[in-house]
């Protein structure tokens, strides 16, 4: 039987190959950390501590600023600087807490938890919760709301993303590869919070290694099988995997746990084992520092809030000096202008390209080809929305579905006239959801 997939999507260029037989490196960060309150989907945390104030690794540095929200923890021990504005890979200007390293990373006493299996279903999601543990896929949803649904009797699955489709990016692929019982532990206290749950570990058939590995693993367990989805862009969007793995479909207004589904990235799953069996908060993630522009492409571990201008040094720096610099990958990404940015618990990788191949083409008038409505995976015209944006028709944007996109960027890279219907659409939809909020 042929692996399930979705509707529509591409096949870029990989990239994969230029990291994904770099083994995890650890990568310790330089003199100064920086801490943005706002690294999560929701209310920025509060700092819990000021200028002067000493610190130890695993010190709670700033609390939920809401239900919405997620604690931060130093990284580092050392001395708090300051609380100020940063830049932030974004590119604006974030409050954040300034950590001075003092080379020693010395530990807060951790500790001593009581078996998985003595805890309370409250007790687990309380310990996720006070871990700041977030989606580290790039959402950034505090991960405690998302495993606390109100109807927790109705969810069937709880789906570890580990397909991993977008260009470049092999950070997952390592952590399936090196550390598979962290995964796979952390899976199974999130299915062992709903009382009618199996955990799907979903695979791109390009990661067959990964696949069988995880396979063995969890040969014996009833509640865990591992389901191999075709490789294609956007096999990892939470909409395409449901479907590829349970058949099930949602649209803009549902959640995944309206299909009764929940979904969780690999590194975000390894987080939350660790908060559970540890009660170790949420301090370092996988990084791919990657691109035909540097020098020795790598997949780092990570303590979160060193410099992104440390990684790319470590890598060798440039080969030459790239004609874009992305952060994440290239389809869901975005380009930045400074390294002198702090990696945050949504930091999946540097992209760094020696050409940019959008800003070369310039856009023509669109030729009606179909072909955007060929790779569309929600099954949308882009080509019609982008042409309600570009003359202000916010009714028919709307009356043509436009707020069911996902961003995924299909449209755009299949488009021959090389027309911005991704850019085009994205924006209207910010507007639109801003109006929805007011």
């Amino acid at each position: 039987m042929a692996n399930r997939t979705f509707f529509g999507g591409i096949h870029p260029y990989e990239g994969k190959e230029l990291s994904k037989d770099k083994p995890i490196k650890t990568i310790l960060p330089g003199s100064e950390l920086v801490y943005p309150l706002s690294q999560h989907i929701g209310a920025p945390a509060k700092p819990i501590v000021q200028a002067g104030d000493k610190v130890l690794t695993g010190t709670k540095i700033a609390e939920a600023g809401g239900f919405v929200s997620a604690p931060i923890y130093s990284t580092v021990s050392g001395t708090v600087k300051g609380i100020e504005k940063r830049r932030v890979v974004t590119g604006g200007m974030v409050d954040s807490i300034i950590i001075e390293n003092d080379g020693l990373y010395a530990e807060v006493e951790w500790p001593e938890m009581k078996p998985v299996e003595e805890m309370t279903t409250q007790e687990k999601i309380d310990l996720i919760r006070e871990a700041g543990v977030v989606g580290m896929g790039g959402a950034g949803f505090p991960t405690a709301v998302k495993l606390s649904p109100k109807e927790p009797d109705k969810i069937d699955y709880v789906i570890a993303n580990c397909s991993e489709c977008e260009p470049y990016l092999t950070s997952d692929y390592r952590r399936m590869l090196e550390e598979p019982d962290l995964l796979i532990d952390g899976l199974r206290i999130a299915v062992g919070l709903f009382p009618n749950a199996h955990g799907i570990l979903a695979v791109e058939d390009n990661k067959m290694d990964a696949a069988k590995l995880l396979m063995d693993k969890v040969k014996d367990d009833p509640l865990l099988s591992v389901k191999v989805v075709q490789t294609k862009y956007p096999e990892g969007a939470e909409r395409m995997l449901i479907h590829a793995c349970t058949g099930r479909d949602i649209n803009s207004s549902m959640l995944p746990a309206d299909a009764g589904c929940v979904v969780d990235n690999v590194d975000t799953l390894c987080a939350v084992g660790r908060a559970v069996r540890e009660g170790r908060p949420l301090m370092e993630r996988i990084v791919t520092i990657t691109g035909d522009a540097i020098t020795d492409p790598c997949n780092y571990k990570v303590r979160i809030g060193m410099n992104y201008r440390d990684l790319i040094e470590d890598a060798g720096g440039f080969v030459t000096e790239p004609a874009k610099i992305i952060s994440g990958g290239p389809m869901m990404g975005f380009a930045i202008f400074d390294l002198d940015v702090p990696t945050t618990k949504t930091a999946s990788a540097i992209t760094c390209l020696t050409k940019d191949a959008v800003a070369e083409l310039a856009p023509s008038a669109c030729i009606n080809c179909a072909k955007c409505v060929d790779v569309c995976p929600e099954r949308l015209i882009p080509k019609n929305l982008a042409d309600a944006v570009e003359n202000g028709q916010e009714e028919r944007f709307l009356r043509e579905y436009g707020m069911e996109c996902c961003e995924c960027g299909c449209c755009s890279y299949i488009c021959p006239a090389r027309r911005q219907l991704t850019q085009l659409i994205k924006g209207m939809r910010k507007i639109q959801l801003a109006k929805r909020r007011k």
